[in-house]
């Protein structure tokens, strides 16, 4: 009973496309074990909910939701996204101490893939506890497989700097390394930026260079466009602000 489970939510959060059955989106299977957990570690209390909502509405859970316990990750320290003292990873694990499963959810795509909760599950294989990861969407691989890139070599790299000069720079930096190691990049962007990146990419990118942009993967609406950047600047394109996007680009 004492293993810790990476449940993968949906990528639709905030969107209409929400309201859709679960079971159209993840594996039945996952939906039927995490209606089982009563134990849950979270990154917001609010959109776990929600996302137990429609768990239930496929297969009932087995407690009431107001009886689950559901506890949030930590906020990071500023300007340290995703890290967690290790202390304070291990305190959250008591429920696996006490015999019972637990659930690691993030409020889209994998837990502890570009979303917290990595130090949570090193806590819990330091203790000995069984950690299994549940199958489900991860966004940044829909993105890599969609774009025609390279997809044996690539590289998450998180955000960008939001300063002009700085992202710039570091834009500059990553082409030379895709380059050097014939490697993807890949970077994600709070949505209501992502036509500033976009815009960046652009403007800093060599002309032959590949970029590839993913927004609002498994949605209606969601589209996938890669192209060198030449053909963005002679047809430039837009992205929407309330969608998550995936970058990628590759330099030969």
């Amino acid at each position: 009973m004492s293993r810790l489970y990476l449940v993968p939510n949906a990528l639709d959060l905030g969107t209409s496309a929400s309201s859709r059955p679960l079971d159209d989106l993840l594996p039945r299977g996952v939906i039927t074990l995490a209606a089982r957990l009563e134990h849950w570690l979270v990154e917001n209390a609010k959109s776990a909910r929600a996302f137990l909502k429609r768990v239930d509405a496929v297969t009932p859970l087995a407690r009431p939701l107001q009886a689950l316990t559901i506890v949030e990750l930590p906020k990071p320290p500023k300007g340290r996204a995703g890290s967690l003292p290790t202390r304070d990873a291990a305190s959250l694990l008591a429920p696996l101490r006490a015999g019972h499963a637990m659930g690691l959810l993030s409020e889209a795509g994998l837990p502890a893939v570009a979303d917290p909760g990595a130090l949570v599950v090193a806590a819990a294989h330091a203790e000995g506890f069984e950690v299994e990861a549940l199958p489900g969407p991860s966004a940044l691989l829909l993105a890599l497989a969609a774009s025609g890139l390279e997809g044996q070599r690539f590289a998450f790299v998180g955000y960008l700097p939001t300063e002009a000069d700085a992202r710039a720079a570091r834009i500059r930096e990553l082409e030379a390394l895709s380059r050097r190691h014939d490697q993807t990049q890949l970077a994600i962007e709070t949505p209501y930026r992502n036509r500033a990146l976009l815009e960046a990419l652009v403007e800093h990118l060599q002309p032959g260079t590949r970029l590839s942009v993913s927004a609002g993967l498994t949605l209606s609406e969601g589209r996938t466009r890669s192209d060198p950047v030449a053909a963005w600047r002679a047809r430039p394109d837009t992205l929407p602000l309330d969608l998550p996007a995936v970058f990628a680009w590759l330099a030969r």
